[in-house]
């Protein structure tokens, strides 16, 4: 076994030595502040376990709103509980994550709740969620395959996505920016993208999409997509674009002014 120390109420394991990717634990303190390191860790992981861009930011994102679950309900306030993670790559190459805890799950004001969210976000993301509900605590089991690997490419340089999502937290809500190309078959990755910024449309959002490259299907289809979880939370999405752009048409077109406030930018 393999092991990293304790780092302020953050322990990872990587099982099997003669496994080069092993399995993966991580225990996982609610009160300490190292969900940031914890992420990092997993997606260390993810990419050992030979996950793409995608899979990998998919399994992320889910095991972020379990583990972010379990540490805001499971505990009442003020208790240092534990949570822990762990993952197998099974042998026809699906991830299994299970995020456990072994505290009480207290049930908060409705208006002060956003499990919900999470668990949309977390079956957005992985083929499967399975929760566990007992006296002794909540077991989620995620599920997610990965995809192929991609051919290599000669050591030709690409750009991940073909676009970039620059994000700005505000009083009033998330301030995006989406720059570059984003062709229909990239719709996926930045529809996660903004439903997890925006906690599946609970929070308000901004997207900001006068710089925008001519090739913005995926583009439309993801704020579509946003807008209508916003909808169902009682939030409307603002968009940019700039008028008599091929975005701007595109906006028209699809219908997605029922949905959300689509505002001219000049110049």
């Amino acid at each position: 076994m393999r092991a990293k120390p304790p780092v302020d109420g953050l322990e990872h394991r990587a099982d099997g030595d003669d496994d080069p990717v092993g399995r993966f634990v991580l225990d996982f303190r609610t009160r300490s502040n190292h969900l940031a390191e914890l992420r990092a860790r997993f997606g260390g992981w993810t990419e050992s376990a030979g996950a793409d861009d995608d899979a990998a930011y998919d399994l992320l994102v889910a095991v972020n709103e379990a583990v972010s679950n379990s540490a805001e309900h499971a505990y009442p306030p003020g208790v240092d509980g534990t949570v822990r993670v762990s993952a197998d790559l099974e042998p026809d190459g699906t991830v299994v994550v299970v995020v456990s805890d072994d505290g009480r799950w207290r049930v908060p004001p409705a208006a002060l709740s956003d499990r919900g969210r999470r668990l949309l976000l977390m079956r957005e993301n992985v083929d499967q969620v399975v929760v566990e509900r007992t006296s002794a605590g909540t077991t989620v089991r995620l599920c997610r395959s990965l995809r192929p690997p991609r051919p290599a490419d000669a050591g030709v340089p690409t750009r991940r996505h073909g676009h970039e999502v620059l994000v700005e937290e505000r009083e009033s809500g998330v301030h995006v920016v989406v720059r570059g190309d984003v062709p229909e078959d990239t719709a996926a990755t930045l529809r996660r993208s903004l439903l997890t910024v925006a906690r599946g449309g609970s929070v308000p959002v901004v997207v900001d999409l006068a710089a925008l490259g001519a090739r913005n299907a995926g583009a439309v289809e993801a704020v579509f997509a946003v807008a209508d979880a916003a909808s169902a939370a009682g939030n409307r999405v603002v968009v940019l674009a700039q008028p008599g752009t091929p975005v701007w048409k595109a906006l028209d077109a699809s219908g997605v002014r029922h949905l959300a406030d689509v505002v001219a930018v000049i110049g």
